[in-house]
């Protein structure tokens, strides 16, 4: 029961979010990190940074424009991951 208790903190302790850090004017980040076992790619912490940024947004009622997307997949000692730049601009109409 010891190690599964120790085996959950290290998981826990693993995953990190930074939340949404203002970077320069109107230009935000967010980035995600995840130990995965094995070689896995990084799309679950993109969905998530796109997430936690659509929010952040919305609050704004703006929508979210990407300024730089990095990800890196799970690998031997590395955990996947995600980072977004953006800014939060006017929605557009959406054309039919």
């Amino acid at each position: 029961m010891k190690a599964l208790v120790v085996v959950l903190l290290i998981v826990a302790a693993g995953c990190s979010s930074t939340g949404i850090v203002p970077m320069d004017k109107d230009t935000y980040m967010v980035a995600k990190r995840s130990p995965k076992i094995g070689f896995a790619s990084a799309d679950d912490e993109k969905a998530e940074v796109y997430r936690q940024a659509s929010e952040f947004c919305a609050k704004q009622n703006k929508q979210v424009e990407t300024v730089s997307l990095k990800m890196t997949p799970s690998g031997f000692a590395r955990p996947a991951s995600a980072s977004l730049e953006f800014r939060c601009v006017l929605k557009t109409a959406a054309t039919p």
